[in-house]
């Protein structure tokens, strides 16, 4: 008979846990496509060689499932599951309203 040999196989678990992006940005249109809103996320950047600030800004696709939120408002939304070939966003709340 073979003996049998125990396995000493350590479960899997990871050190670091993968946070998901938060961003916070204002809403710029609502109501064209269901269920999405479009948030632009400005960020200021500085010169290196001359020290100017200027500001740059990117628009996301922000899943709203209820529809609540109208434009100039200011949410918060993070990464989530894709929705859609655009949308890999979900608005999580109100910063401030228009």
């Amino acid at each position: 008979m073979k003996k049998t040999q125990k396995s000493s196989a350590k479960p899997i678990t990871s050190a670091k846990v993968a946070r998901a992006k938060v961003f916070q940005g204002t809403v710029v249109s609502h109501g064209k496509m269901a269920k999405t809103v479009l948030v632009r996320v400005e960020r200021t950047k500085t010169n290196e060689k001359y020290s100017k600030q200027y500001t740059r800004s990117r628009k996301f696709h922000v899943h709203d499932e209820k529809g609540e939120y109208k434009t100039g408002d200011v949410v918060r939304f993070v990464e989530t599951r894709p929705y859609s070939r655009t949308k890999r966003w979900r608005v999580t709340d109100k910063v401030k309203v228009a």
